[in-house]
């Protein structure tokens, strides 16, 4: 039998926060929270929620440092990982349909190690 949706997204919080090592002032766990609302997204398609959107805009603006981004990238590469059914091809178009920019590609190909 199959966990509840919150059990799994707090599974997802205490794995990201003990494979991110590096020290950034975004957390993998608050991350994870902010783009919960593009799970329906990333699933079926269709409309970017606006609550989506706010959680990537979030993330652009918590993502000030290199540390930052790279702890984040690795955060989503993660999070990529944990959930079933995930249309990824979708994710990276994420950052332009909520109109801001992030420095690398939303992919479970991303080489964090480079993002600046």
């Amino acid at each position: 039998m199959g966990g509840s949706g919150v059990e799994k997204v707090a599974c997802v919080l205490v794995i990201c926060m003990v494979v991110t090592g590096v020290k950034a002032s975004i957390s993998c766990g608050q991350l994870a929270s902010e783009l919960t609302p593009c799970l329906d997204y990333l699933k079926k398609g269709g409309a970017v929620s606006p609550g989506c959107c706010s959680g990537i805009k979030g993330l652009s603006r918590a993502s000030k440092t290199t540390a930052d981004r790279q702890a984040a990238c690795t955060c989503l590469k993660n999070l990529s990982k944990s959930y079933t059914g995930l249309n990824l091809g979708l994710a990276s178009g994420l950052p332009g349909k909520c109109g801001v920019s992030i420095p690398y590609k939303i992919s479970p190909s991303t080489d964090c190690s480079k993002v600046t």
